[in-house]
């Protein structure tokens, strides 16, 4: 067999990330040369991981393949493969629009593509990953799919019902990141709250975390994606009386308004969500919440988005993104409602929600400065060494910036004291200049 000179594109998100690294390991085993990297045109061989869940995703996509395929026909590259979530949900379309490609994949399809390749599938290597991130932080996937019905995804129809993974198979994945040098690990599923129950009949995170508590080369272990329904409650207690748990709840609430709540088909309403939000800052104190919402879903009018706003206001949230509401093909919103607020409409709606954060993340983190907080530090940009505290995730959240003038290293912990805020981002300087 000829070895190959492989580069995987990586798009969309951290879920994305894990699979990507999966194949890596696979091909990486069979002898092929790897890299990750998507200005990169040495490699003979390409695939693309895509994401086909919102407009803006599917375009990065799509935009990806074309610049792959000009390198094709310039002949910088040999073979293009494309596979994830937009190949699984348009394979057709892409078939007959882009045929450039040598060949499409879905999702949950690394054994094809290895075998595509050249190389042998080893079921063997399943719990093994070859890691794209800086190497001390790593995301581990607990389940695949999603048993939720919320109108506006489309990610069941792609991805399919929950299936979880056995906590034994999780366990042996995480021992073998720890064993390679990850600090933090991060649980992500596209329900983390549901972990189990399609296995076990019962919600099974609390337990599953207990035991990631075993493994002491984890310093920080975060979760993402609670979902507010069905919270499993025994987290509290763990989250609160383990250091070493992030005191981060990434909970996607989407909306508040009852009416709105009911549109999407989301299972909590007004009362419920403000009952866990209320359990969680009692039971959790100092805990940063992080949720997502969405503007401009149909039947949103001003009223709706006034109360939204105002739920905002109140609770002030320590981080949040929010979302223009995109029209998604087969999903429930896309078949039984116009798409009746205007896309100028639902922008603005989100820069008023997201100009709301702003003022409240400014003034949180205003009262941040003079303190010492424990900060990982995961690269240097510039002038700078970047990091983050455990409030916050790689990517999505607000950093530390930390002049290159100390001498620290990525991947290492150090006590920083604050200096300086913006509105989204924060400066310091280390206590002391050798990892803890």
């Amino acid at each position: 067999m000829k070895k190959k000179k492989i580069n995987i594109v990586t798009l969309g998100c951290s879920k994305n990330v894990v699979d990507s690294e999966k194949l890596l390991a696979q091909l990486k085993a069979g002898g092929h040369e790897i890299i990750f990297d998507s200005g990169n045109l040495s490699a003979d061989t390409v695939i693309i991981n895509t994401c086909g869940f919102i407009n803006d995703a599917k375009e990065e996509s799509i935009d990806t393949i074309l610049q792959f395929i000009r390198a094709k026909e310039a002949g910088k590259i040999r073979n293009l493969y494309v596979m994830g979530c937009l190949s699984e949900r348009y394979m057709d379309a892409l078939k007959t629009e882009i045929p450039e490609v040598s060949r499409y994949f879905g999702v949950n399809n690394i054994r094809e593509i290895v075998e595509e390749i050249g190389t042998g599938y080893r079921p063997d290597l399943m719990t093994n990953r070859v890691l794209t991130n800086p190497g001390h932080y790593a995301y581990l996937k607990v389940s695949e799919g999603c048993d939720r019905t919320c109108a506006f995804c489309a990610i069941p129809a792609i991805r399919g019902k929950c299936v979880s993974r056995t906590t034994e198979e999780i366990m042996k994945e995480a021992e073998k990141l720890a064993a390679s040098g990850v600090r933090e690990i991060i649980l992500i599923a596209q329900d983390l709250s549901y972990y189990g129950l399609d296995l076990y009949k019962k919600q099974m995170l609390p337990e599953l975390v207990s035991e990631l508590l075993g493994i002491t080369e984890f310093e920080w272990i975060r979760l993402h994606y609670l979902y507010p329904a069905n919270f499993p409650e025994e987290l509290i207690p763990l989250i609160r009386e383990n250091p070493r748990i992030c005191r981060y709840i990434d909970i996607p609430l989407q909306h508040i308004s009852d009416k709105i709540l009911s549109l999407m088909n989301r299972s909590h309403d007004q009362a419920g969500t403000i009952d866990i939000l209320n359990k969680l800052r009692k039971g959790i104190p100092g805990a940063a919440i992080r949720t997502t919402l969405i503007a401009g879903h149909p039947g949103e009018t001003d009223q709706e988005f006034n109360e939204l706003k105002e739920f905002v206001r109140e609770f002030r949230f320590d981080r949040l993104g929010v979302f223009a509401y995109s029209h998604e093909e087969g999903t429930p919103s896309f078949i039984k409602y116009e798409d009746d607020v205007t896309e100028e409409l639902k922008q603005s709606r989100v820069s008023e929600i997201m100009k709301i954060q702003q003022e409240i993340s400014a003034e949180l983190n205003e009262n941040l400065v003079g303190r010492t907080m424990k900060v990982l530090v995961d690269r240097r940009e510039g002038d700078y060494f970047v990091g983050r505290t455990e409030y916050d995730s790689p990517e999505v959240d607000q950093e530390v910036l930390i002049p290159v003038e100390y001498k620290i290293k990525p991947g290492n912990f150090y006590q920083v004291n604050i200096t300086q805020s913006t509105d989204f981002d924060l400066f310091g300087k280390p206590v002391i200049s050798d990892g803890s």
